[in-house]
């Protein structure tokens, strides 16, 4: 584990959290544009826990590894495009859902993860603060921002975003009808 793998620990434990939560909205939504969108970010917790185990090819795989005449660093590379562009095509299917959650959102919540963004940056780059504490804020920004996600995500009622969109489906049909 890397030598910061300790303050990592909790922000794994959220994406891990956030990706089982995801993963039931899955299971529980009936319909395809809703399923796209929960799909879709089962997709992005699993690529964004890919990137925070960083050290695991380390630990797993050896340096000289070669598939297909292609390094692992290639084929991550490879899967993890592959992975995005999927949950962006389902984020595009489901855009009248996304849309809806995301007017949702209450501004508040945009800005606290937009402030915790540039501070996780300035972190990671050690821009105001110093290289050996940088890093140490680095990882507490993104254990709040994955807080945050995890707790928009219990507080989340599916029920409510699937009637919404039925009654949107359901007003566009009757009005095309007419």
């Amino acid at each position: 584990m890397s030598s910061d793998g300790i303050i990592e620990a909790p922000g794994i434990i959220l994406l891990i959290a956030c990706l089982l939560r995801s993963s039931q909205y899955v299971i529980q939504s009936h319909i395809r544009q809703i399923k796209a969108f929960w799909l879709a970010t089962v997709l992005v917790f699993v690529a964004v826990i890919r990137r925070e185990l960083n050290y695991l090819p380390d630990l797993l795989v050896p340096s000289d590894f070669s598939f297909l005449n292609q390094s692992y660093d290639w084929w991550e590379d490879s899967v993890l495009t592959l992975i995005y562009l999927v949950a962006l095509g389902l984020l595009a299917y489901s855009r009248r859902y996304l849309w809806a959650v995301l007017k949702n959102v209450h501004v508040s919540l945009y800005l606290s993860v937009t402030v915790l963004a540039v501070i996780q940056y300035m972190g990671e780059n050690a821009i105001v603060f110093p290289h050996a504490f940088g890093g140490i804020v680095e990882e507490l920004a993104e254990t709040f921002i994955y807080l945050i996600a995890l707790l928009y995500l219990w507080k989340f009622t599916l029920s409510d975003f699937e009637s919404c969109l039925l009654h949107k489906l359901n007003d566009g049909l009757s009005h095309a009808n007419h």
